[in-house]
């Protein structure tokens, strides 16, 4: 009777093929993954490039004492159902004239505040309020997205603007929620945030930066600018990433009005939408603040 042949074995060493495919595909992946961190390391903030026309134009500061000017200061108007009319004037505004801050909150989804946006308004002696949004800046037709933020896809911008424009967008014309918190802190402290916030945006006119969805992001660069003033510093927490969250921390360190629970002061400081439309109202800040004008 013939002897059955053995099938070989294979050599002691010699990867199997299901093996030898796992490891190309591992290799690929990680050939992937290095090639587009090469890409993301390599791309170089610029100043340059097609942008959407309400982040085109960059405010321009100069300080002379106590009086900064500012130039390009955003007003745009969003009228329901119409166009947006892009708007920008220049302000000579006195630094010893500022009065309040006011951190602006406005919670992307009403189940889960955590997706938000924060910026800060400060308001003057003679009824003015100036804002300052950080933003992404974002190529024209371009959309945000968090994670593409992760990747240096967009770069870091301030917007020096007009209540009219920053609050009514959010407040009348997305319909998102919009809260505003009177910020404790005297009117120095106040003084050299906003000083503090606009010299960066002069800054960044000249050299810019990516922004990034964790690390500089808009409730980041508040709270290194309030951390250059205060004696007690903000910890970077949860909120820094999750902006809709940004209220309660700062209740909690007695930045905003802590006498009332969080709940009620979150419906006491909600911009009634309708107010906010009214941009035309001569009083504008006051009114979304629910303040009468001085008779």
């Amino acid at each position: 009777m013939p002897r059955r042949k053995r099938k070989p074995r294979p050599r002691p060493g010699r990867p199997r093929s299901g093996r030898r495919w796992l490891r190309w595909g591992a290799a690929g992946a990680a050939g992937v993954l290095l090639l587009f961190t090469a890409l993301v390391l390599l791309r170089q903030p610029s100043l340059d490039r097609d942008w959407r026309p309400e982040q085109a134009v960059l405010a321009e500061i100069d300080f002379d004492h106590h009086q900064v000017t500012i130039r390009n200061i955003r007003d745009y108007r969003h009228p329901p159902a119409a166009e947006t009319e892009p708007g920008y004037y220049d302000a000579t505004f006195d630094l010893h004239e500022l009065e309040s801050a006011w951190l602006v909150l406005s919670p992307f989804a009403e189940r889960w505040r955590g997706p938000a946006h924060s910026f800060l308004s400060f308001g003057f002696a003679d009824g003015r309020f100036l804002s300052i949004s950080v933003e992404a800046r974002r190529e024209r037709g371009v959309d945000y997205s968090a994670f593409r933020g992760l990747f240096n896809r967009y770069e870091l911008f301030y917007v020096v603007g007009d209540e009219r424009d920053l609050v009514a967008l959010r407040a009348a014309t997305w319909e998102d929620p919009v809260h505003l918190y009177p910020v404790r802190a005297t009117p120095r402290q106040i003084r050299e945030v906003l000083v503090t916030m606009l010299r960066r945006a002069e800054r960044l006119r000249h050299e810019p930066e990516f922004y990034h969805t964790f690390f500089n992001n808009c409730t980041t660069n508040i709270i290194a600018a309030v951390n250059e003033v205060s004696p007690r510093r903000i910890p970077r927490t949860i909120a820094a990433v999750l902006p809709g969250y940004a209220d309660s921390a700062a209740q909690r360190l007695g930045l905003i009005p802590d006498e009332v629970d969080l709940a009620t002061l979150r419906a006491e400081s909600l911009v009634d939408p309708a107010v906010a439309a009214r941009t035309d109202d001569p009083h504008y800040s006051l009114r979304i603040r629910g303040l009468n004008p001085p008779e």
